[in-house]
Parts: C-alpha cells; sequence; structure tokens
C-alpha cells in the first residue's frame, strides 16, 4: 500500500521524486524502488524523520510498530518544529491512542485503505486526532486522494470500514469468480465468463456511483415480471446470499475489534 501511495502521487505529481525519501530494511528493495521510481531511499528510519519537512507515511507491519516507534520518537522529541509532525498511518487495528502513546505531541491520521488504491480507485477513510489542523487534514486528504475517494470519520467507525471496505475487495473477488464460475457452468469459455464478470461488477458499480440510484431501484429496474433476472434473484435469496454477505460484514468487524483490543 505504501508503493501504491507513492506511485500515484508521484503520477499526479504532487510530489517530485526527490521529494520523497523512503525507509526499508532491505537493501534490495531500497534499489528497486531507487530504480523504479527515481526516489531517495535509506536502511535507517530517524533518517527518515530527521529530513521529513512535514509528512511521514507510517507503512509497516502493526506487529513491528513496538521496534520503530522508539527509533522515530527519540529523533522527534529532540527536534523544534513550529508545527507538529503530521504522521499518517495506515497500521490496520492501531488506534490513535496506541499512535498517540508511541508518537507524542505529534498531529495523526489513522487512515484505511483499501487495496483498489493500487489503481487508483480506492477510498480510504480518515480519522484525526487533536493536534491535526485544517491546513493538515487537507493535505491528508490530498495524499490519500491519490489513490481514489476520502471519507473523514470518528475513529470509532474504523472497525466498520475495515469490515466493510478493507475487506470488501475479498467478499467481491468471491462474487466475481462465483459468477464467472456460474458462466463456464453455462457454457462459456472461461476467459469469456470473467471478463464478462469483471465489467458487469464494475459497471453496475459506475451506473450506481454516477447516478445516485439506489441499490434496490437498479434491481427493479432489470428485473422483468417471469423473466431471467427474477429467476436468479429467487436462487440468491434461497441460497441467503444477502444475509451471507451481512454475516461477513459483521464477523470481519468482530475480528478487527479483537485485533484492534489484543
Amino acid at each position: 500500500m505504501g508503493e501504491a501511495l507513492i506511485s500515484r502521487l508521484l503520477r499526479c505529481e504532487f510530489y517530485a521524486p526527490d521529494q520523497v525519501l523512503v525507509s526499508d530494511r532491505s537493501p534490495e528493495r531500497c534499489q528497486w524502488l531507487q530504480q523504479e521510481y527515481g526516489v531517495q531511499t535509506t536502511l535507517d528510519n530517524p533518517t527518515v524523520i530527521a529530513a521529513a519537512p512535514a509528512v511521514v507515511l507510517l507503512a509497516i507491519k502493526p506487529q513491528i510498530l513496538g521496534q520503530v516507534a522508539p527509533e522515530i520518537s527519540n529523533v522527534l522529541a529532540n527536534q523544534e518544529r513550529e508545527t507538529p509532525l503530521l504522521l499518517l498511518s495506515i497500521l490496520a487495528g492501531i488506534s490513535l491512542s496506541c499512535l498517540e502513546t508511541a508518537f507524542p505531541q505529534q498531529a495523526i491520521v489513522r487512515a484505511m485503505p483499501n487495496t483498489p488504491a493500487i489503481v487508483g480507485a480506492g477510498i480510504t477513510a480518515i480519522a484525526t486526532n487533536s493536534l491535526v489542523t485544517p491546513a493538515q487534514l487537507s493535505q491528508a486528504q490530498q495524499i490519500f486522494g491519490a489513490v481514489g475517494e476520502v471519507v473523514e470519520l470518528p475513529e470509532s467507525a474504523m472497525d466498520a470500514v475495515t469490515a466493510l471496505s478493507g475487506s470488501g475487495p475479498g467478499y467481491v473477488a468471491i462474487v466475481i469468480e462465483a459468477l464467472a464460475d456460474g458462466g463456464v457452468a453455462a457454457g462459456l469459455a472461461r476467459p469469456v465468463a470473467l471478463q464478462l464478470a469483471i465489467k458487469t461488477v464494475q459497471g453496475t458499480a459506475e451506473l450506481l456511483q454516477t447516478t445516485g440510484m439506489h441499490p434496490a431501484q437498479l434491481k427493479d429496474r432489470v428485473t422483468s415480471p417471469g423473466g431471467t433476472t427474477m429467476a436468479g434473484i429467487t436462487q440468491l435469496e434461497q441460497q441467503g446470499v444477502r444475509s451471507a454477505l451481512i454475516e461477513a460484514v459483521q464477523a470481519a468487524y468482530r475480528r478487527s475489534r479483537e485485533l484492534g483490543h489484543s
């Protein structure tokens, strides 16, 4: 996800390559990022903090926060800044209070992007602590806006966001795969069936977003009495597909809360 943000920000010319400094513990990874995007790289986390004029994106595995935080906070403690550093965290399950404990007196934005961000079609929910200024909030919105849409929500909604949009691409991938399998069962070649399934889901989503139509309205428009769509929907309802998807989001929500409190 960190690379997705870098690539989109550079492509949108929000930053120039020489304005981006990336830290990674792998020399091979650093070399590749430098060659691919022209950014500066380092193997040393404190170097990033020392050089950062305003914004740092924290894109590490949540379980290693305890190792990385002291390296960063020690540098921050010795810096004098007119405005607190803007720290953007995409660490799943790590709360603002936990981040504030790790990085005292810093402006922190907790963000939950999703995987379609890789192609600039994602959606990111953000929550901020009290030290984030309006200018910093705008900057965060622009940064995450490079990979899709941005919504600002209270932090209490983050577990629900994780369950719906964070995990949602996995649910949709299963739906697309199942639709393609159905097409194959009906006699279509698999590449054609997959193409039709992908474009049908993509097109339906774009239609709903563009028109603002409620999904139920669209369903009613394409469902004629005694027709093929009604026959298919009847099977979906009998098999509990709607309930299964609702329960999937609920299960992911409960798991997100468990991880956040572990």
